[in-house]
């Protein structure tokens, strides 16, 4: 296929598809014929690739066709850009041609009709979380009816801390640790009255430092269609300081089959729920 049919926009190849067609553009092909159709500065490139199609015994019905054919593939090709955003945290936010991480999510916790999953490895502690969650607590409290999720990960305290003011649990018991995140959670984690279904993975309490996982992922998906994927967790320096990068999909398919792939974990008990 020619690149100067390709160069065309979704636009110029639809009327170009359209005129032929219809009969506006006829035999012999000319400059003239293409001038309301095609961009001046590509008229004479384009001109030459139909004409080659056309001596190779192309008639205007089957090149109306190809470049029909073109054009839809050039309309599904900007919806699915449409439907994936960059997200970056700052700094020099103002540089890129990216929305920013804070803003996104809480966008997304806004629009949430049904539900909100949120995989995480580190929250704020000490009430830090609170501007972070504020506005959703607050739709949880109103609306009885949203579900919200958390995955989070229970730092071992024989892990690396996130902080050095961080205080180290006395205990290394996996089932005191976790009694201790959920008291956490309550507190200085979620700002709100009703909580979310916060869950875990035990293998991050396993005593064996060689058989200790974490959770590592961070997404937050919406209501079975929008899923974002960044590096960022949910932390003041993550959100607003880091240099964090994501995508942000409008995409049913994948926000459901990643949705699903966190309730199969939780069937298959790989992650447990924090009893809050």
């Amino acid at each position: 296929m020619s690149h100067a049919l390709r160069t065309l926009s979704r636009s110029a190849l639809a009327s170009l598809a359209d005129a032929l067609r219809s009969g506006h553009i006829r035999a012999p092909l000319t400059r003239a014929a293409l001038a309301g159709h095609v961009p001046e500065s590509q008229v004479d490139t384009v001109l030459a690739a139909l004409s080659v199609m056309e001596l190779d015994g192309m008639a205007l019905r089957h090149i109306a066709h190809v470049v029909g054919i073109l054009a839809e593939e050039r309309a599904a090709g900007q919806r699915m850009s449409d439907r994936v955003q960059f997200v970056w945290s700052p700094p020099d936010l103002d540089r890129i041609d990216a929305r920013d991480t804070a803003v996104v999510v809480q966008d997304l916790f806004r629009q949430a009709r049904t539900s909100i999953l949120i995989s995480t490895f580190a929250m704020d502690e000490q009430r830090r979380s609170h501007p972070l969650f504020s506005e959703l607590a607050a739709r949880m409290d109103a609306e009885p009816l949203l579900s919200v999720r958390v995955f989070a990960n229970i730092h071992h305290p024989g892990s690396h801390r996130r902080n050095r003011s961080e205080q180290i649990p006395m205990s290394s018991d996996p089932a005191q640790l976790v009694l201790d995140f959920a008291q956490k959670i309550r507190r200085e984690i979620w700002p709100g009255r009703r909580l979310p279904s916060f869950y875990y993975d035990p293998r991050s309490l396993d005593p064996d430092r060689k058989r200790r996982a974490v959770l590592h992922a961070k997404a937050v998906l919406v209501d079975a269609r929008y899923a974002l994927l960044t590096s960022a967790n949910f932390t003041q320096a993550a959100q607003l300081r880091n240099i964090e990068a994501g995508v942000l999909l409008d995409d049913p398919r994948l926000a459901t089959r990643l949705t699903q792939q966190f309730d199969k974990l939780v069937e298959g008990g790989v992650f447990l729920p924090v009893p809050t």
